[in-house]
């Protein structure tokens, strides 16, 4: 009989994070979630909260069923608070060695079956799978930003990855009634490696002076039919993240074309990292935005 999800188990309760627990208690999963203090758990219930008030307003969802997710999410203080779970998802930060101590930590109170999966979207699966003690009950799933919204999740076997952790990382996915694509292990998978290279140069473009924030975002968005420009996405997706994912392609496959461009650098330096900040290719803190070049 094929390993059932049921509990799952939420590491890190920020934008993903409480996407991710948000989606998972609306299809009926019980939901642990786990941050390093009760107030950030607490403000991503209330995040979750206000969400699908929003859903219950646009007749998307019932005011009962709003309810029975909200029940359905629990505050999990301590790792030891989540030996229940079958899945447990990690969602911290793109670093990787916080993920890799995160990793290490959470796999020991655990029950023997349960699975371990990363929210990673760069990082190698392999390597992160070896920090746990059972790297053939690891994944990757990395869920789309922001995860209510979007569609697609990336399915990442590891080389140590089982056929069985596979089939039920998929079936809970499928559950979710979201779309699977299944990625190699490689630097950034398959969304990431084609994105953030494609924002990158859209950095680059600004950096050299072929366009202004505003002449880039206008032309990707009317001349390739972009939902937002790649300056605008940056600024959504964290600039430190982008920034991250650029050195895990350049580290990762040693080729120049993904050299990560220095005014994106110089805007994670100077704490510049969009929205989540106020300032980044846009100046938020009026309430419109602004173009910073």
């Amino acid at each position: 009989m094929a390993f059932e999800i049921r509990k799952i188990g939420v590491v890190g309760a920020g934008q993903m994070g409480s996407g991710i627990a948000q989606v998972s208690a609306s299809a009926g999963f019980d939901v642990l979630m786990n941050d390093i203090s009760e107030d950030r758990i607490q403000a991503a219930i209330s995040r979750i909260d206000g969400n699908l008030s929003r859903l219950v307003e646009r007749d998307a969802m019932t005011a009962g069923d709003k309810a029975a997710a909200l029940r359905r999410i629990k505050p999990a203080l301590t790792f030891n608070d989540l030996a229940s779970a079958d899945l447990v998802i990690e969602a911290a930060t793109e670093n990787e060695e916080v993920k890799r101590k995160i990793l290490s930590d959470v796999c020991l109170p655990l029950k023997p079956g349960a699975i371990i999966a990363t929210n990673t979207s760069s990082i190698s699966i392999t390597r992160l799978a070896s920090t746990t003690n059972r790297p053939g009950r690891f994944i990757g799933i990395h869920f789309m930003n922001p995860v209510p919204r979007m569609q697609l999740v990336e399915l990442i076997r590891g080389i140590a990855t089982d056929d069985e952790t596979f089939t039920a990382a998929r079936n809970y996915i499928e559950t979710l009634h979201k779309t699977v694509t299944v990625s190699e292990d490689f630097p950034a998978f398959i969304v990431n490696r084609i994105l953030l290279p494609m924002i990158n140069e859209a950095i680059y473009t600004l950096y050299e002076g072929v366009g202004t924030v505003d002449a880039i975002d206008t032309a990707m968005r009317l001349g390739a039919n972009h939902p937002m420009g790649p300056l605008q996405l940056a600024d959504f997706i964290g600039l430190d993240t982008c920034l991250s994912i650029m050195q895990v392609l350049h580290e990762g496959l040693a080729d120049s074309k993904y050299r990560p461009c220095p005014l994106l650098v110089k805007y994670v330096e100077a704490g510049w990292l969009g929205r989540k900040t106020q300032r980044g290719f846009y100046d938020y803190r009026s309430g419109a935005p602004i173009p910073t070049r």
